[in-house]
């Protein structure tokens, strides 16, 4: 069984972060953005799964408004994909939200008017833990990467 944890050190975080990313160069492969989510995840509450004392997979918070969070970045080892890992992460994500009071969970992924098998999985992924399409936002990252911006409500 894999152990959920919210990984309390800066440097812990940011190392996690820039170790899962790297091993996934099909879904994060701009060195400009891993490095930029390193540094966020140096200062957001980060959940890792832990397999026998490796993380398995990470994913990072961002509170927005009282209402209101993101996960900011989420990276599960490819060799670890589909045993259960990303609804952990999920869960964890969604318990640190209500036990705020916020009552949206927000995450943005690449829309699926441009074509990307990695990407279909992950917005499948995200349709199976509840999120719904709220808006597409063409030239947010840049006009070769439309951004899908999905919405969980997760109750008042």
């Amino acid at each position: 069984m894999f152990e959920v944890v919210e990984v309390g050190e800066a440097a812990e975080r940011a190392a996690i972060c820039d170790a899962i990313l790297r091993g996934l160069p099909e879904w994060f492969g701009m060195e400009a953005s891993i490095v930029d989510y390193v540094r966020q995840s140096r200062g957001l509450p980060v959940f890792a799964v832990y397999d026998a004392g490796v993380a398995a997979g990470f994913a990072a918070v961002r509170v927005h408004t009282a209402f209101a969070a993101e996960v900011r970045v989420m990276g599960v080892r490819a060799e670890m994909h589909r045993r259960g890992i990303g609804r952990q992460l999920m869960a964890a994500c969604e318990g640190l939200c209500r036990g705020q009071g916020i009552e949206f969970l927000t995450v943005k992924t690449l829309d699926a008017s441009r074509p990307h098998a990695g990407y279909a999985r992950t917005r499948a992924f995200y349709a199976a833990q509840g999120f719904r399409p709220l808006e597409v936002f063409p030239t947010l990252w840049d006009p070769a990467n439309p951004c899908l911006l999905l919405v969980k409500h997760l109750g008042a």
